[in-house]
């Protein structure tokens, strides 16, 4: 993918803006650190844990390419669902991210996967002047709200392929029978497929939905936060961030960015926990145990999750 910043100062000085700010701006969410601090978390049992698995599986599998996701001959990411098979796929892995969409009979569901990028360029991606929020294409989000607003990098890489894929969903249902579809990603990966999480249900009725990504950046904005909790909520949504990765607090909540509900931390003791409510400060979740950049590690971003490191 085209890196959008060159400027190694720029990136250093904007990363310690997004430290300071964080810091600086917590006070003034003293409220719903309050109501989020009396909400339960919980620690998922090893079957819970167990449960993601196919979907890291699928979510790492978004990094082969085309040839090898049609073929479904992509290692130990496609021994894992062997039973699955492939509509379609597409991208050249840097105009365009590697996708593909298929079905699979052990989950009886429709899959659609989206590759993600490598930290640096991901924080290129969330910390330069281009990670401003914008709205929705209405023809591809109808009916909702121009105060709904994203990542404008994030809704111009979903928009390349929405149709396609679209079209790949479509098509894998009528031909299966399926009644469920599941969106996976990690990293900008997750970011494009949560988007998709929005927008396919506004073209497809008659299925439920899940999305599961992993290391995802924030996308939107409040009230795209609150527009995914309200149609979708967190028994379709689950992000899940690994330990110290430090992507999921990019961008900062001082450009008006927020997480949706639906995060699963992994601790560093290995303990995978529930944090409800968006942006939980709790020292057991991603904003409280990652504060700013500077106290993360990029070496977390990739995994494990459950023993799956992401990539081809």
């Amino acid at each position: 993918m085209p890196k959008m910043l060159s400027n190694g100062f720029i990136v250093s000085s904007l990363l310690l803006a997004l430290s300071a700010v964080n810091v600086y701006a917590a006070p003034l969410e003293a409220e719903t650190v309050q109501v989020e601090k009396r909400q339960t978390i919980s620690s998922l049992s090893a079957t819970q844990i167990s449960a993601y698995k196919p979907y890291t599986y699928f979510a790492s599998a978004a990094y082969c390419t085309p040839a090898a996701t049609k073929a479904w001959n992509c290692g130990a990411n496609c021994a894992a669902n062997s039973d699955f098979v492939t509509t379609a796929s597409g991208g050249d892995g840097s105009s365009v991210q590697y996708w593909y969409v298929g079905y699979s009979s052990k989950l009886a569901s429709v899959i659609v996967g989206h590759q993600g990028t490598d930290p640096s360029e991901i924080e290129a991606w969330t910390t330069d002047a281009n990670a401003i929020l914008g709205g929705l294409d209405s023809s591809l989000f109808p009916g909702v709200s121009s105060a709904v607003e994203v990542h404008e990098g994030f809704r111009d890489e979903q928009a390349k392929t929405a149709s396609a894929i679209l079209a790949a969903v479509q098509s894998t249902i009528s031909a299966k029978g399926a009644k469920k579809v599941a969106i996976v990603g990690h990293s900008l990966g997750a970011a494009i497929a949560l988007l998709d999480a929005v927008y396919l249900p506004l073209h497809i009725s008659g299925v439920t939905w899940k999305f599961v990504g992993y290391g995802m950046p924030r996308v939107g904005n409040q009230d795209f936060a609150n527009y995914v909790d309200s149609k979708l909520g967190t028994s379709v949504v689950t992000h899940i961030n690994n330990k110290e990765d430090f992507v999921p607090i990019l961008p900062g909540r001082f450009l008006g960015y927020h997480h949706s509900s639906g995060e699963v931390h992994i601790q560093d003791s290995g303990a995978w926990t529930s944090c409800p409510g968006q942006d939980n400060t709790s020292s057991s979740c991603t904003v409280g145990d990652v504060s700013n950049v500077f106290e993360g590690s990029e070496s977390d971003h990739d995994g494990p999750y459950d023993g799956i490191v992401m990539g081809c």
